[in-house]
């Protein structure tokens, strides 16, 4: 019995009933049917035990990449850079070239982290008040910025992959990207996630021409269960391996982008007002992806690694967990230890709005907002009986004020909410967390013409206005910063080895749901496993606390209400379902094994996979 498969192609507008052929083969429409395996996804599975390595991400596909890699002799760097490229094939709404991001890695050599932050810039031209409307002086709508040229940042994945490969990798960059290419010019299997999260974005999409005839073929959502091609990505991703990433910061490429971002190819007939972006070439030719030291704090007697600024994710979990560490968390009274994971989340929140931003334009308190002393004056605030008030005010790490009232804070700015993680790890001891982007689910919405990706809105992670007036704001606009990001992509280690490797997407919410996991893993007895799949609640410094379905109907919301937590539906992120963040995790065991665990259910469940499994 043969089956037939309708192919999107993504650089047509028409709809090809092709048969599915293995990766070997050139799709032909005069082929004759076959049901093959070769196109179909990867059998997904949450949790995958075993040596030799490990890959945990949100698809099979890219997942099975890693491992791939891997099994070909190539390090965790290597397998790393394969999956992110997959990733920005199969899950182009949330990463790609066209994106940036932060990559964590440990050298099982040496056992030292070392990190880079290939987070996007703003262009020269960008000045503090660029998202503000000059003839109001207020700041514009924020649905506007997102959906045009302003947003953009200038991409550092590609500058990413370069790095990482140049210092740790023992593969050229044309091999770590061959998997991708071959994906992109064969397709993958659409999924019920992909073509909800184009029917989330269709409205935007179709204001944009090449995004519409991209994602929306023939002017129709895609088909659940027809492949997906992407010949346009195939292309660029073959220019990039074939020339380097120069192709993108001084080449035809980034000549292309800028092209883009400054006269964005709205639709005829739109309606939607699309600002034109500041971009130029010599933007992309002065970008820099930056080797940085990690954020470290120690929790338990285990030491955490995780990004600094320009992201807030390693200080602001750090801070929380040495928040938590003056509590005494304890299986036994769950309820408590959520309610002291919420206070500490919101206190660590306060400040990191007021003192995170890039450190090239702002003296950035990393070592005092990580101090043990300044953690022991916040968690003093902390009363067992009863929630405080948000927005709570940010303390001054460089002078700590102990129990004094810390008064009224500001408001949590808004972030996008999509973004994707990965996790590996090789036989040699090697890991890398890895978090990539382009912002929100779909970027701006912009594809650059012929090149089949979607280009990031990282801009808008600035804060359009100063979040109060007469107070110094970290996060404003500027030529060449880095707006600051949540990512927070973590390894733990003792003794100098590695324990637990852990990162997620979703805005703000990478966060605490990083911390969350941590907590449900490390101080309340839960295995890896169980940690990624308990339901999430997420507090921000907001007057409420954002919480997923599931704990909403559980026995802890009653308890914790009476404590004086407030809870609201999580809004939908990646998909229309309610869901905070998406975990991808590996732990380490004695003699080499490794535990890779995924989402069993949030964005459609991830893919964990190891090079050895054992039962």
């Amino acid at each position: 019995m043969t089956t037939r498969r309708t192919v999107v192609t993504a650089a047509s507008t028409a709809l090809l009933t092709l048969p599915l052929l293995p990766h070997t083969a050139a799709a032909s429409p005069a082929a004759p049917e076959k049901t093959s395996p070769g196109l179909q996804p990867p059998a997904k599975q949450a949790v995958a035990v075993g040596h030799g390595g490990a890959v945990a991400s949100v698809n099979p596909y890219a997942t099975q990449v890693g491992i791939d890699v891997l099994r070909r002799g190539g390090n965790a760097i290597d397998a790393a850079v394969a999956t992110a490229a997959a990733l920005g094939v199969v899950e182009p709404y949330s990463c790609g070239v066209g994106g940036g991001g932060y990559f964590v890695h440990y050298d099982a050599r040496t056992r030292t982290v070392h990190t880079i932050d290939g987070r996007e810039t703003g262009p020269a031209r960008m000045r503090s008040d660029s998202f503000t409307d000059p003839a109001t002086g207020k700041a514009i709508p924020f649905d506007d910025a997102v959906n045009s040229g302003l947003s953009v940042g200038v991409p550092g994945t590609p500058a990413t992959w370069r790095k990482a490969l140049d210092t740790w990798g023992t593969v050229s960059l044309a091999e770590a990207m061959r998997p991708a290419i071959r994906i992109a010019d064969d397709g993958f299997v659409v999924s019920e996630q992909f073509r909800a999260q184009t029917e989330m974005n269709e409205d935007r999409f179709r204001d944009f021409t090449p995004t519409a005839r991209l994602f929306l073929p023939n002017g129709r959502l895609p088909v659940v269960g027809t492949l997906f091609r992407n010949p346009e990505l195939a292309r660029t991703y073959r220019e990039l391996a074939r020339t380097g990433m120069d192709a993108m910061y001084l080449g035809d490429i980034g000549r292309d982008v800028v092209r883009t971002v400054r006269n964005p190819p709205v639709a005829p007939g739109s309606t939607r007002t699309v600002r034109r972006g500041l971009m130029e070439r010599s933007d992309l030719a002065a970008y820099r992806a930056i080797l940085r030291a990690p954020t470290r704090t120690t929790y338990h007697g285990l030491d955490v690694y995780s990004m600094a600024p320009s992201s807030s994710g390693g200080t602001t979990v750090g801070e929380a967990l040495n928040i938590l560490e003056n509590l005494r968390l304890s299986p036994a009274d769950k309820v408590r230890a959520l309610h002291d994971y919420l206070e500490a989340s919101r206190i660590a929140f306060a400040d990191r709005n007021r003192w995170v931003g890039d450190p090239a334009f702002s003296d950035v308190p990393t070592r005092e907002l990580l101090a043990k002393e300044y953690a022991k004056d916040r968690a003093c605030l902390i009363r067992p009986t009863s929630a405080l008030t948000s927005p709570v005010a940010p303390g001054d790490p460089r002078h700590p004020a102990g129990c004094a009232d810390p008064g009224t804070g500001v408001p949590e700015p808004y972030e996008g909410r999509s973004t994707t993680h990965l996790v590996v790890s090789d036989r040699w001891g090697n890991v890398v967390s890895y978090t990539l982007t382009i912002e929100q689910t779909g970027g701006s919405a912009i594809t650059v013409p012929g090149r089949g990706f979607l280009l990031n809105n990282e801009l808008t992670d600035f804060d359009f206005t100063p979040l109060r007036a007469g107070v110094p704001d970290p996060n404003l606009p500027g030529a060449g910063k880095r707006p600051r990001s949540s990512m927070a992509p973590t390894i733990v280690t003792r003794d100098g080895r590695p324990v637990i490797a852990v990162g997620s997407p979703g805005g703000a919410t990478i966060i605490t749901t990083v911390l969350q996991t941590l907590v449900n893993r490390l101080d309340l007895g839960m295995t890896l496993p169980e940690a990624v799949a308990a339901p999430r609640i997420s507090q921000r410094n907001g007057a409420a606390t954002e919480a997923e379905p599931a704990f909403l109907d559980s026995p802890d919301r009653p308890a914790l209400e009476a404590l004086g937590q407030h809870f609201v539906l999580a809004p939908p992120a990646f998909t229309p379902s309610p869901e905070i963040g998406a975990v991808a995790a590996l732990e380490f065991g004695s003699h080499g094994r490794v535990t890779a665990v995924a989402e069993p259910k949030r964005r459609d469940g991830g893919s964990a996979m190891v090079v050895h499994p054992t039962s």
